[in-house]
């Protein structure tokens, strides 16, 4: 499983011209899943985003977490995350999770991030998304269950 987390001021998500989900202050998390990853992975990935301590305190140093800056999560499934140029110059996406088994994986992530924390909003599994995001900072993190856990079996 692999996250792009980025810090936000504001965020929007828009399906067909309908605004989809919004966000004030806080996290958009851009959310991949590859063969492998299973329900005790994304359960440990919605604790990690939930712990980390990326948002400055009064001394500007990076020591509160989501619940004490009181921001907004804005989940947004992903599966080009695991996109490879590596053979090509056209993108191949054969690392990437297929979407019946990656969507029942992003329900279950964002289930649990709102169990951690409860403001939570989510863009739409295998919609095409509008999103629009004011960049704070800019603060990016790519956090792979891989580089934290180990490789799988």
């Amino acid at each position: 499983m692999r996250i792009v987390s980025q810090i936000i001021a504001q965020g929007t998500i828009a399906i067909s011209g309908k605004n989809g989900a919004q966000s004030g202050p806080g996290l958009a998390l851009f959310v991949g899943f590859t063969p492998g990853d299973n329900d005790d992975i994304v359960r440990k990935m919605a604790a990690k985003i939930c712990a980390m301590r990326v948002f400055p305190d009064q001394e500007g140093k990076t020591n509160l977490d989501i619940a004490a800056l009181g921001g907004t999560i804005l989940a947004i499934p992903n599966f080009t995350l695991y996109a490879t140029l590596k053979k090509a110059r056209r993108p191949s996406f054969d690392l990437a999770l297929s979407p019946e088994k990656a969507e029942p994986l992003f329900t279950l992530f964002v289930k649990e991030l709102r169990t951690l924390y409860p403001r939570v909003a989510a863009g739409v599994f295998g919609a095409d998304m509008d999103i629009a995001l004011v960049n704070k900072g800019p603060f990016t993190l790519i956090i792979d269950s891989d580089e934290l856990w180990g490789a799988r079996p």
